[in-house]
Order: C-alpha cells, then sequence, then structure tokens
C-alpha cells in the first residue's frame, strides 16, 4: 500500500516545523507582566497572526480581551455550504520556574534523546504548529474542505478568562459547527486519545494574621499565637490521613469509568521516588479524573535562610482546588472558603479571596465528530483505537463555548502526554506525536466534511 499523500506532506513539512516551533518558543510569553515583558507576549501575538495571513486567512486580527492580553483570530473560507471548524491553541506558557534546574534554555528549541526541549514546546506552541501542519497538509492536496477559524489564545494559562469574556461580548465571532481544542494530550506516546472531560478549577488566596507585627521567639514563644503556625494548620485539614483532599461539604466518592491508569505506569510518569505511596483512595484515574483534588500551590513565609528567631505575626498561601464534572466551580469556592475559615485557629483573623477559576467540561463522545475523529485517528496510528481519557487540568474556554454554541461538538486533542511534563522544569514535545496528531486533524477535517 502506498503511503497516504497527508502523511507524506506532513513528513515532508516537519523540517519548518521544527524552524518555526523554534522561533515561537523564543518568544517569554507568560501572561504576567509584573514578571515578563508585555512585549514578549506581543510577539508570539504576532508571530501567530503573520502565520495565519502567510495561509490565506482572512479577517486576521489582535482581539484585546478584557483581561489585558490579545488573542490571534483568523478566518479560512471553505468551500460553499461546507461545515465550519474551529480550532484553538494558546501561545501564552507558563513560567520556566527554576530555569538553571532546566538541562538546556527553557527559551531555546533543543533536540535530545528524539524529542524537542522547550517551554511552551507542547503546551501549546506546538498546538499551533499542529493546526498549521494539518491546515498546509490539506492544501497540498485537493484544498481545505471546510471553512476553518483559528483563535490563539494569550492568557490560559492565567485563569484570567479574558477570551471567555470576549466570547460572551461577541457571541458570533467563534460559532462552529465543530470546535477542535488542541490543548490536551495523548494517554501516552503513540497512543491516540480524546479528552473526554476536564476538571475544573478554582484559586484562592488565604491570609491569616494573629499579631501587630513579628516577635521575639524566646521572649514571647510559647503563648504568642504564630500565624504561619495556624496557617500550617489550617493547609493540612484539606487533607485526610490518606493523603484525600477533605473540603467540607464537597464528596469525593466519584468513580471513572474509562480509560484506566495503571499504578506502577502512574508512579513512572509522575517520577514518584521509591518507598513513597500515592496520596488518596480508588483507582489512579477516580483519583485525577473524577475527584476533587487540592494542592498548596505557594506559601508566603521566611525562607530559611536569613530566617531569624520570630514568631510571625502574618502568612498567606495560595490554593488550587481542582473539581469534577458535575461539580459547579462557584459552589466548591465558596465551600474551600468557608473550609479555610471554619478551620483557622485560635481565633486567628482570616481573609480569603477568590483569583481564578474555570468551570469543569464534559464532551458528547456520541456525536458525528468523534465517529469521524476515531476513523482518523485509526488510520493516523496504524494498529490502534481511538481511547476516551479524563484530564486533571482545565481549560475554561470549553464551557464558554459549549455554553454559546450547544449544538457544537467539542473534541479534545493534543500534545501534553506524560513524558511532555508540561508545566515543570524540562518540558518537552515528541515530534514523531506532532506528526501523527497533525496528519490525525488533516484526515479528521477531510473526513468531518464528508460526513
Amino acid at each position: 500500500m502506498s503511503p497516504d499523500p497527508i502523511a507524506e506532506t506532513v513528513a515532508s513539512l516537519m523540517p519548518r516545523a521544527k524552524a518555526e516551533l523554534t522561533e515561537l518558543v523564543a518568544f517569554k510569553s507568560v501572561a504576567d507582566f509584573d514578571q515578563f515583558p508585555r512585549s514578549e507576549s506581543e510577539a508570539a501575538a504576532n508571530w501567530v497572526a503573520d502565520a495565519l495571513r502567510a495561509e490565506g486567512f482572512q479577517d486576521v486580527a489582535l482581539l484585546d480581551t478584557p483581561d489585558g492580553t490579545q488573542s490571534v483570530y483568523g478566518l479560512l473560507p471553505g468551500p460553499e455550504g461546507a461545515p465550519t471548524v474551529l480550532l484553538y491553541a494558546h501561545y501564552d506558557v507558563q513560567p520556566p520556574l527554576d530555569e538553571a534546574a532546566w538541562t538546556t534554555p527553557p527559551f531555546e528549541l533543543t533536540e535530545r534523546n528524539g524529542r524537542w526541549y522547550g517551554r511552551g514546546s507542547a503546551d501549546c506552541k506546538g498546538g499551533v504548529l499542529m493546526h498549521l501542519l494539518a491546515l498546509r497538509a490539506l492544501k497540498a492536496n485537493g484544498g481545505v474542505p471546510v471553512s476553518v477559524k483559528v483563535i490563539a489564545e494569550g492568557s490560559e494559562e492565567q485563569g484570567t478568562g479574558g477570551l471567555e469574556r470576549y466570547a460572551e461580548q461577541h457571541p458570533d465571532l467563534l460559532a462552529a459547527d465543530t470546535i477542535v481544542i488542541g490543548d490536551a494530550g495523548n494517554f501516552r506516546v503513540g497512543l491516540p486519545t480524546v479528552t473526554a472531560t476536564l476538571r475544573g478549577m478554582t484559586l484562592v488566596r488565604v491570609r491569616i494574621d494573629t499579631l501587630e507585627g513579628n516577635l521575639h521567639s524566646g521572649q514571647f514563644g510559647g503563648a504568642a499565637p504564630d500565624a504561619l503556625a495556624a496557617l500550617v494548620r489550617v493547609l493540612d485539614s484539606l487533607r485526610a490521613e490518606d493523603g484525600s483532599t477533605t473540603v467540607d461539604g464537597l464528596t469525593g466518592d466519584e468513580v471513572w469509568d474509562g480509560l484506566q491508569y495503571e499504578e506502577a505506569d502512574f508512579r513512572r510518569d509522575a517520577k514518584v521516588l521509591e518507598g513513597v505511596r500515592l496520596v488518596g483512595k480508588g483507582t489512579v484515574a477516580d483519583r485525577i479524573w473524577a475527584r476533587p483534588a487540592v494542592t498548596v500551590l505557594g506559601i508566603d513565609c521566611p525562607p530559611v535562610v536569613g530566617a531569624t528567631p520570630s514568631v510571625q505575626a502574618g502568612a498567606r498561601a495560595l490554593i488550587s482546588l481542582r473539581v469534577p464534572p458535575g461539580v459547579d466551580a462557584a459552589e466548591a469556592t465558596k465551600l474551600l472558603q468557608a473550609h479555610l475559615e471554619a478551620h483557622t485557629p485560635w481565633g486567628a483573623q482570616v481573609t480569603t479571596e477568590q483569583i481564578g477559576q474555570g468551570q469543569p467540561f464534559r464532551a458528547d463522545t456520541t456525536s458525528p465528530a468523534y465517529a469521524a475523529m476515531a476513523a482518523a485517528m485509526s488510520e493516523a496510528y496504524p494498529g490502534e483505537e481511538m481511547q476516551y481519557a479524563g484530564q486533571g487540568g482545565s481549560i475554561p474556554l470549553c464551557n464558554t463555548l459549549a455554553a454559546l454554541y450547544p449544538r457544537a461538538e467539542i473534541l479534545l486533542i493534543g500534545l501534553s502526554e506524560p513524558e511532555a511534563q508540561i508545566h515543570a522544569v524540562d518540558e518537552s514535545v515528541s515530534p514523531q506525536e506532532l506528526e501523527r496528531l497533525s496528519v490525525a486533524e488533516a484526515l479528521f477535517l477531510r473526513k468531518y466534511a464528508a460526513s
């Protein structure tokens, strides 16, 4: 059997894709403008806009969203009467964390051991390239059979909701028959996967105050209420003895009935140290896809180096709570805030502030678009069948789009398989996955147009 021309075309375009991803990764496009220059995000947005114009997109625009960032939009008209498909990705990235801990510089795409390393290489600048590769392959083999809208968000990682609010204010802009969110990932390399559910998220900042100012621990320690100790007690109340999340009023016994995640595989993917037990109960899939999970993201307190013998007057922490489909994120936020206040000891003063929120999502996997994607993935991954999995993270835009366009079919695919280590040091992308998923997306668009 001769190779599929779509696959041949994508393979021939991979060197160009690597060069373009190198350019895109070089932008330090973190949408935290207190720490990273706004000009870096603007430059990345302009790169995406120029790429769309080069592919013949019309109405290419940099959309100023309410959170002060920019999203890139473009329209590629298809044949008369063809359905419209919205392709989504985001060009903003997570901070690099400890740059010195990276094996190679985070904003320089570097090939090593068959993977391409760099911040955003998988999440989600690689997703931008995936969309471009699919469209280029179709243009080289008879044309794009659908109308295509592309939206590349500029603040997905910050959870500030800029694009969601912009879409609500301009409800016709992103209207489509089917939406492909290129910000998920295969269950593992080589196993084609569509993400069927996303956990939602809420971010809450908690502050505890006990004294007008720090005190000498030798003179006052033992009777003076220590705010940092109070905060530790509060944070400990968020977990049961086995590590399960315990927020008063929030249930945590849901079961995942799809693809399972073997514990040995999870330990390897998560790089759990030998002898350290996993937290929670139920299957791994239950814990990461179907149940709430609390994480302490940061604590403001004196560092060990330079610490003085003081009783702390105040302390604060940033807490993330992931919530599964079926749980309202706004209600979960209220429960978390009430829990923090109720478990603060010694009558200490406590304040909580919500700083980010996104609702969970569940896709309709019975739709025609899913059948087209399953057929496309089986061709792009010979010998494999498309799998359904959940994702512990959140993509708030999904629920906004589902509410605005209730008849639209929403599919989540992408490059963030476990080896990619997104959000961590040494993030990377598999070029083989980029190639195969680009082929799958191109074949999907063709099959969907014919369905």
